[in-house]
């Protein structure tokens, strides 16, 4: 029982946190990745209209289309080149697109990542998190859902930069 109330009380407080990988950006902040968003390569890069403020379920915060999704899903045409691998957790579910904030890139970029757990992969905007190396990826939920990757778990994935020429 003391080590259940402990580990509750670790949680609350991990959750009370205001910075790292788990923090929620501040909506100032997003309107500005936002706006950097259209320069992007990526061909994936937030499409999809944001979630209604009523949206509680994966199927409300995710409003990509099944067209967007086989594109995302689809093989890369361009060459690619392999930047690391990463453990993953979901990224801010208002944010709508297929996109992955990581440490491996310094620039916005195109780019693909790969679940090894099932072999699935996804085009994706590499966004720069500015977190150290082996800090782990935010990822969306579209590119999530396309990877099969489990919402509440913590999967490795591959990280690929495509070209940007």
């Amino acid at each position: 029982m003391q080590k259940l109330m402990g580990v509750t009380a670790a949680a609350l407080v991990l959750a009370g946190c205001a910075e790292g990988p788990f923090a929620m950006k501040p909506k100032a902040e997003a309107t500005e990745a936002k706006a950097g968003e259209s320069e992007s390569k990526a061909p994936v890069a937030a499409a999809a209209p944001p979630p209604p403020e009523n949206a509680r379920t994966a199927d409300q915060f995710d409003t990509t289309t099944e067209e967007e999704k086989q594109a995302a899903a689809a093989a890369p045409v361009a060459a690619e080149k392999e930047l690391g691998t990463t453990i993953a957790s979901l990224g801010d579910p208002t944010d709508p697109g297929f996109w992955a904030e990581t440490p491996l890139v310094t620039v916005a970029q195109s780019g693909r990542l790969v679940y090894p757990g099932n072999g699935n992969s996804v085009q994706v905007e590499l966004r720069p998190s500015g977190g150290e190396p082996g800090s782990g990826t935010r990822v969306s939920l579209p590119a999530f859902q396309v990877l099969g990757a489990p919402l509440t778990g913590l999967p490795e994935l591959v990280v690929y930069a495509g070209s940007t020429g």
